[in-house]
């Protein structure tokens, strides 16, 4: 699930790797407009695939991306948590080939999905 929040963070609220949490200059990222918006979604998710350009804080998501995974997400805030429940519920529920190609390309043995399923299926998420 780690995976999962993070890279749902990509779609809303972008953050940048600081000491002790990502920053929380994003938080406030009107989740729904993203979601609603097929522009906005796609650009977002074209970045993370590297099929598109990337604006400064995406490509500071996937720089941290990997630390993110490792660490389920231990420097996010709650905020970040929240809207990346949102966001995973959403691509999971509306927009499954995307959701699919996201995870081959961050987690292709399924190391994440396993290691943060029971989590996952705590915050409703269904993997």
């Amino acid at each position: 699930m780690k995976f999962f929040i993070v890279a749902a963070c990509a779609l809303f609220a972008l953050v940048s790797a600081q000491d002790e949490q990502y920053t929380t200059k994003y938080d406030n990222i009107d989740v729904e407009e993203i979601l609603k918006s097929d522009r906005l979604f796609n650009n977002y998710f074209k970045c993370l695939m590297d099929e598109g350009p990337c604006t400064p804080d995406g490509n500071e998501l996937k720089r941290i991306l990997p630390e993110a995974l490792q660490t389920n997400c231990e420097k996010c805030t709650e905020a970040q948590r929240a809207g990346a429940i949102k966001v995973i519920n959403y691509m999971i529920e509306n927009r499954p080939e995307q959701w699919t190609t996201l995870q081959a390309k961050y987690d292709p043995d399924n190391t994440y999905i396993e290691k943060y399923r029971a989590e996952a299926e705590q915050s409703g998420i269904t993997l």
